[in-house]
C-alpha cells in the first residue's frame, strides 16, 4: 500500500500531543493536594527501628497510591507498627456518633485496635509504654465541635506525660478559608470543644497541634514532642473536596460545607436529617409549619440507628441545592426558632455546649438578628485572628 505524505506530520503530532498529555498529567499531580502521609521522604527514615503507634480510620489514605490506607503502607515499608489507636465512630468510620467504640483486633494486619472513645478517650500509660512514636492521621473537617480534634489533644498530652514524641500528618482543611462563630468561653469545656477557639477555626490539625502546644493547653502547660508534616501542594485559599465521607453523616462535600451552620439542631427539638441519606442538608419538624419540605427519619444501619424524631414525618427546608461555597450562617437556626414559637423548650440541654457559651442561646431568645449576634463576636474573633496567624503553616 502506498504510504502518503501525510505519515510523518501525523506521527509528530501524535507524539507532540502525547508529550502534552504527559506534561498536562505531571502538572496535574503537582497542583494536587498531597497529604502528610503521601510524602514519605519526609518521615519514614525517622521511623525505621522505632515502635510506632498510630491514630487512623478509614479517612487514613493514600489518594496517590491506590488509596492505600497508611497502616498498610507504614508496613510494607517496614515500619514496626504495633498498635492502632481510633476515634469517634472506629477504625472503618461505621460506628453511630455517640455510639460506644470496642477495642478489637484488625482482620487484615492483626493489629491490635484501641478505642480512644467512650471511657478512655485519653493513650493510658501502658497503652503506649512500649511505644516510641505516636502519629496521627486522621481528616478533620475544620469544626470545633468535630471530636477528631478533641483525640488529637489527649495523644498529645499523653505523649507529653509519657515522653513519647506525636508525629502528625497533616491533611487538607475543607472549611480552612474562613473563621467563623462564637469563641469557646472558659467553663464550657467539653469533648466538643477542648479548645477557645471559633466554630469554624481555620486550622489544619497540624496547625491547631502547633497551638496547642505553643498555647500551652494541655494539663499543666506540658508541651508534647511535636512534629508536623506539611501537606504538599495546598494552602487556606485552595478548595479541596475529600475523597472518603470523614465520619457516617457527613456523606458528602456540601454536607462538609453546611456542617458548622447545620449541626447547632443537634441541641434543638429540631431534626437535621439524621436517619436520611443527605444528614445536615435538610432540618425539619413534624409540624407543617417548619416548611414544605418533607422527609422521614428512620434507622439506617451504617449511619443513624436511632435517630432524632425516628419514623415521623417532618417539615421543614432542603439546602442540597445550597452553594459549595456556602459559609457558616445562623438563618437556618433563626428560622427554625421563629416558626417554632416554643422560646427556651426549642433547646436542649446540649446547645450551650455545642455553642461553647451560654450568650448565643440567651440572644436568640431576646430575637437578636443574624447581624446583631454576629457582631458581638468580632472583638474574639479578631483577637483569635492574630493568634492564628502565629501558627499557620499555609498561608
Amino acid at each position: 500500500m502506498k504510504q502518503t505524505k501525510l505519515t510523518p506530520f501525523i506521527y509528530f503530532l501524535s507524539l507532540a500531543l502525547l508529550i502534552l498529555s504527559n506534561s498536562f498529567s505531571s502538572l496535574a499531580i503537582q497542583n494536587t493536594p498531597l497529604s502528610g502521609a503521601e510524602r514519605p521522604e519526609l518521615y519514614l527514615d525517622q521511623l525505621q527501628g522505632k515502635n510506632v503507634g498510630i491514630v487512623a480510620n478509614q479517612t487514613s489514605i493514600l489518594t496517590h497510591s491506590d488509596n492505600k490506607h497508611v497502616v498498610d503502607f507504614l508496613l510494607e515499608k517496614g515500619v514496626m507498627v504495633k498498635k492502632v489507636f481510633v476515634p469517634e465512630h472506629g477504625f472503618r468510620g461505621q460506628a453511630d456518633a455517640g455510639e460506644k467504640v470496642d477495642n478489637t483486633v484488625d482482620t487484615k494486619t492483626g493489629l491490635p485496635i484501641i478505642s480512644l472513645y467512650g471511657n478512655n478517650k485519653k493513650p493510658k500509660p501502658e497503652q503506649i509504654q512500649d511505644l516510641d512514636v505516636l502519629i496521627f492521621d486522621l481528616q478533620d473537617v475544620g469544626v470545633r465541635f468535630y471530636t477528631y480534634i478533641s483525640t488529637m489533644h489527649y495523644l498529645m498530652e499523653a505523649a507529653a506525660e509519657n515522653g513519647k514524641k506525636v508525629i502528625i500528618f497533616d491533611r487538607p482543611n475543607p472549611n480552612g478559608s474562613y473563621i467563623a462563630g462564637p469563641v469557646l468561653q472558659k467553663g464550657f469545656e467539653s469533648f466538643v470543644g477542648m479548645h477557645p477557639i471559633p466554630v469554624v477555626h481555620g486550622l489544619t490539625v497540624g496547625e491547631l497541634a502547633q497551638m496547642i502546644n505553643g498555647e500551652k493547653w494541655l494539663k499543666g502547660g506540658l508541651k508534647a514532642n511535636l512534629e508536623v508534616i506539611p501537606v504538599g501542594n495546598w494552602d487556606h485559599s485552595k478548595a479541596y473536596n475529600l475523597p472518603v465521607k470523614p465520619s457516617p453523616n457527613l456523606p458528602n462535600d456540601l454536607s462538609i460545607k453546611l456542617y458548622p451552620s447545620t449541626c447547632f439542631f443537634e441541641g434543638t427539638i429540631v431534626s437535621l436529617g439524621r436517619g436520611t441519606h443527605f444528614p445536615f442538608q435538610v432540618y425539619g419538624y413534624p409540624d407543617p409549619k417548619f416548611g414544605e419540605f418533607t422527609f422521614t427519619p428512620v434507622s439506617i444501619d451504617g449511619m443513624s440507628k436511632n435517630p432524632p424524631l425516628q419514623d415521623k414525618k417532618c417539615y421543614g427546608v432542603d439546602l442540597r441545592g445550597e452553594s459549595m461555597m456556602h459559609e457558616f450562617t445562623l438563618k437556618y437556626l433563626l428560622d427554625a426558632y421563629q416558626k417554632s414559637g416554643k422560646g427556651q423548650a426549642f433547646f436542649n440541654n446540649y446547645f450551650n455546649t455545642l455553642a461553647g457559651t451560654d450568650q448565643l442561646k440567651k440572644m436568640i431568645m431576646d430575637g437578636k438578628t443574624e447581624a446583631e449576634i454576629t457582631a458581638s463576636w468580632k472583638v474574639d474573633l479578631e483577637e483569635y485572628s492574630t493568634l492564628r496567624k502565629k501558627y499557620l503553616i499555609y498561608k
